[in-house]
């Protein structure tokens, strides 16, 4: 701060000191064009009239006329005898120091002569610098003054500026300094202005919503899987502490038995879903790909459910599949498949039917999967958080507690995550009482040439419609 004020005296002495020696040629100039123009003057009168006495006159009156700037004029023959002499003209000696032709400053004087070859006389002309240099000595006080007010007011300006200037940036540094991990509320103050400092706090404070979304999501994250690992592991611990009591028949034993191995695989898949998100959110999910026949993956997967959905009179239909290839990893593509009949076996009604089609968008040369049943639907307020960890739909088929696996509330939400790591998107699609549609949108490969499409998948999820 203090080399800036530095910098702000020198530039503003050297502009005065640059600013009083151009008054001064300034001045100078002007008194020159003056004395040409009295030397053209007279020059014009002496060829207009040989009498040397009518001249005298003029040049009288004249002389008379700039007696306050002690101007003066000198005719001299060539003999160099005065035909003409102003009252205040310099010695004659003086003149021998100035060369004919061209302004110059010889002692007090500001003199200029001219020799007319014609006549054989020279015109002199000249006036005193007492006057100049009185206002350049009026110029120089008030550079003076100048300068000391620039040596007073420039360093407490710059302070203030300086102050002014850093005093939001003073207020950016105090805030983010109270920041915590735990406490994420406060936010850098917008003035409105527009300035650059008005943008980094925007973006700052963009930054600290996404930090404190990340860091809720994490508490939520892990408030939900200790309440759902809590669950099983108490069902285990009663199970265990019957056991233990002793008393029972072998049959009661085998029931116990039972139970907590359902636990414990209720459990295996909840720490393994566990593991997954946790890998997919900080981008260790290592996806292997390869070319994965997608209406062959979707028709193996099916199988699996024929039984389920027998039991429970639902109509799995699936239509003849187009031959569809995509890059993808077939474990984590198959999970998916998994994760979506499930779901739509669990909210569909006995009767109802869980439809599986697979098509190609032309256009865009997508592979896109869909999984639709005739349940309840979702109502609109809960289609937003369909994804979200731990979401789960309240109004589930009545018999899904007697399924080995109950729901984690997290399939939705891996489905996501293994999507996107795999270039693609999911989407839902709910009318109350009338069932949901799940669809996923995947590159498509061309067998033929095999490039893989990438182009409109967004796009693609947003304009599908059953």
């Amino acid at each position: 701060m203090a080399w800036n004020a530095l910098v702000v005296i020198i530039t503003a002495c050297v502009t005065l000191l640059m600013l009083r020696e151009g008054v001064r040629r300034t001045l100078l100039r002007e008194l020159d064009q003056v004395l040409h123009e009295d030397i053209r003057e007279i020059e014009l009168a002496l060829n207009e009239q040989e009498d040397t006495a009518t001249l005298t006159e003029q040049l009288d009156r004249k002389d008379a006329g700039h007696a306050q700037h002690n101007w003066f004029a000198q005719l001299v023959d060539a003999q160099g005898g005065n035909l003409y002499r102003s009252k205040h003209a310099p010695p004659d000696d003086v003149w021998h120091l100035q060369k004919s032709g061209r302004a110059e400053t010889v002692a007090e004087w500001r003199l200029l002569s001219k020799h007319l070859p014609m006549r054989k006389e020279t015109v002199r002309v000249g006036a005193s610098l007492e006057m100049l240099h009185a206002d350049i000595a009026r110029l120089d006080r008030n550079v003076l003054i100048s300068a000391a007010f620039v040596l007073i007011v420039a360093p407490l300006a710059g302070f203030w500026l300086a102050g002014r200037a850093t005093r939001p940036l003073a207020k950016i540094i105090s805030t983010t300094a109270r920041l915590r991990p735990s406490q994420l509320n406060e936010r850098l103050e917008i003035r409105g202005t527009g300035d650059e400092l008005d943008r980094l706090s925007e973006t700052f404070n963009r930054l600290l919503d996404r930090i404190g979304n990340y860091l809720q999501d994490k508490r939520d994250f892990l408030a939900n899987a200790a309440h759902e690992l809590r669950t099983p592991l108490a069902a285990i611990h009663s199970s265990i502490e019957v056991a233990l009591a002793g008393g029972r028949t072998n049959e009661e034993y085998t029931e116990l038995l039972t139970e907590i191995i359902e636990e414990l695989g209720r459990l295996e898949v909840l720490v393994n879903q566990l593991l997954l998100l946790s890998e997919t959110e900080t981008e260790r999910l290592k996806v292997e790909k390869t070319h994965v026949r997608l209406d062959q993956l979707v028709l193996r997967s099916l199988d699996m459910f024929e039984g389920v959905a027998e039991h429970h009179g639902i109509k799995l239909v699936h239509l003849s599949f187009p031959s569809v290839t995509v890059e993808g990893n077939q474990q984590h593509l198959r999970q998916v498949i998994y994760n979506l009949v499930d779901n739509a076996l669990k909210f569909t009604p006995a009767g109802g039917t869980v439809t599986v089609t697979i098509n190609v968008d032309e256009t865009t040369r997508t592979a896109v999967l869909a999984v639709s049943d005739t349940g309840p639907g979702i109502p609109a307020n809960e289609l937003p958080h369909v994804f979200d960890r731990f979401f789960r739909r309240d109004r589930v088929r009545s018999d899904v507690a007697e399924t080995p696996q109950r729901s984690t509330g997290l399939g939705l939400s891996i489905c996501q995550s293994i999507v996107r790591a795999h270039d693609g998107e999911i989407a839902v699609e709910s009318e109350l009482n009338r069932g949901s549609r799940f669809i996923v949108c995947l590159p498509h490969v061309d067998t033929e040439n095999g490039t893989v499409s990438h182009s409109l998948i967004h796009s693609m999820v947003g304009n599908t419609r059953t």
